[in-house]
């Protein structure tokens, strides 16, 4: 038996990978199959099975295409209704792979379809859980997604997922491995813990979630308590991962299409693409197109692109580091933006060449920022709620981003104003939505907060995240 977990920190995904006797199974696979086709063929397995956790809503999973591409049928738990042909499974019931056998556990709450699949080895014995979005290490999914499809609220969302836990996953023995479909970083929870792998054991004494002496009522609080809202593109996701979407390679060829400087601003004007920059922020600091939108494949690139742009339809057009056409554009299909129209050939550089206009983002050092705000320049925080509660600079104004286009009325019209992430990432995407919008008397710290902070600006004291509510 052989068990992989692929891990993609973009996302904070985890997809699977089980092999028995030449036979295969994939559970919650990515958009782009062929590194599990190619897996399988590497070690003369066959793909039997594709198994789905739920429908997922922050990323376009593979499904659809890997059954295409190796016959093997898509199995969701019960009362899933997709609008292809699949297996739906009954509570209980169990697939062979080779020598060992996975059984399908409903543990509906996160969402109604919702289903963790327990491995047990060639001697029938509980190995692993693959708990999808049913329990993270450290959480559980959060109840508020599947409301408006299960015609319930998110407080009866969140007792049925208690009911699961108790009556599906606790039961289980500590040894069972618990293989989550999320890690740190992922929206579909709130407090994830870094490891991606672990024992039931030890989340039954780690997880606030599993506490044995928990009440329904408690757990219900808990769980629904300090909820952000999703990000838009969410129901977007689930709707293209139940109805289907378009196979990949085409998307890869005519999102990779070379465009010179003139074609590039012609497709622009004429599709009211969005131009988005992935390049690092130091380089999009020194010179973007004009009201293009960085969110840079340094970062967590594709839950911004999700979070900010939000309408997987958009059109957009990019500027690339060379070399990186192709991932960028699997990294946007991941997450349901499919409408990439091509590159600009040559970069940045073309476009100079061509005599294009350019514009810039203006920074500041941190040394230069604590004079500054001697004088109380206005100062904009573009972090989390959290890391803002935490510790702050003294007088700094909290703008999350996430949320930006809620605060654009608080900054200032003509005086020059200052904005900063933690490290110089968020807060450069902050600078280029503002400057889209016509705002550019902005400047940008350097290296964000850390620097802000061995500068010497003065700050809050600092609370534990951990105690704040």
């Amino acid at each position: 038996m052989k068990i992989e977990q692929i891990y993609t920190g973009c996302l904070a995904q985890g997809a699977y990978y089980i092999e028995s006797e030449g036979e295969a199974a994939i559970i919650d696979p990515l958009r782009e199959v062929k590194p599990y086709i190619k897996r399988a063929e590497k070690n003369g397995a066959t793909i039997k099975y594709i198994f789905e956790t739920h429908f997922h809503a922050d990323f376009v999973s593979g499904h659809l295409t890997l059954s295409k591409e190796t016959g093997a049928p898509i199995v969701y738990g019960p009362t899933a209704q997709p609008s292809f042909e699949a297996i739906i499974a009954k509570d209980g019931q169990e697939f062979k792979l080779g020598k060992v056998t996975i059984k399908v556990l409903h543990t509906p709450g996160h969402t109604m379809e919702s289903s963790t699949y327990l491995l047990k080895d060639e001697n029938g014995k509980d190995h692993a859980i693959f708990s999808g979005d049913t329990l993270f290490l450290g959480d559980v999914g959060r109840p508020d997604l599947a409301q408006k499809a299960a015609h319930m609220t998110q407080e009866e969302l969140a007792g049925t997922l208690f009911d699961s836990l108790r009556n599906k996953i606790m039961p289980l023995a500590d040894d069972v491995i618990v293989y989550p479909a999320h890690g740190a970083g992922s929206a579909c929870g709130k407090n994830m813990m870094k490891e991606t792998v672990d024992t039931l054991g030890n989340q039954k004494k780690m997880n606030y979630a599993l506490r044995a002496d928990m009440t329904r009522e408690e757990f219900i609080k808990e769980v629904t308590e300090g909820l952000l809202p999703p990000p838009q593109y969410f129901p977007l996701n689930v709707k293209m991962n139940k109805e289907g979407y378009e196979d990949i390679d085409e998307i890869l060829e005519r999102g990779t299409q070379a465009l010179g400087p003139e074609a590039f601003e012609v497709a622009a004007n004429e599709t009211g693409a969005v131009v988005l920059d992935v390049r690092h922020q130091d380089d999009f600091a020194k010179g973007h197109i004009p009201r293009s939108i960085f969110i840079g494949l340094d970062g967590s690139f594709a839950p911004w692109v999700g979070a900010l742009i939000a309408d997987v339809k958009q059109p957009i057009l990019l500027v690339t580091p060379v070399g990186k056409e192709e991932e960028t554009v699997t990294r946007l299909s991941r997450v349901g933006f499919d409408a990439t129209l091509g590159y600009l050939e040559g970069g940045i550089e073309a476009w100079k060449k061509a005599g294009k206009e350019v514009d810039t983002v203006k920074s500041v050092h941190a040394k230069e920022l604590k004079q500054l705000m001697e004088q109380k320049v206005p100062v904009f925080d573009v972090r989390k709620e959290s890391e803002y509660n935490a510790e702050h600079a003294e007088d700094a104004i909290l703008t999350p981003l996430d949320y930006l286009n809620d605060h654009m009325a608080e900054f200032p019209d003509k005086e020059t104003f200052y904005i900063h992430c933690a490290g110089g990432y968020r807060s450069m995407i902050a600078a280029s939505i503002l400057k889209s919008r016509g705002i550019h008397n902005l400047v940008d710290v350097d290296e964000g907060f850390a620097a802000m902070k061995e500068a010497g600006i003065p700050m809050t004291d600092y609370v534990c995240p951990t105690t704040l509510k």
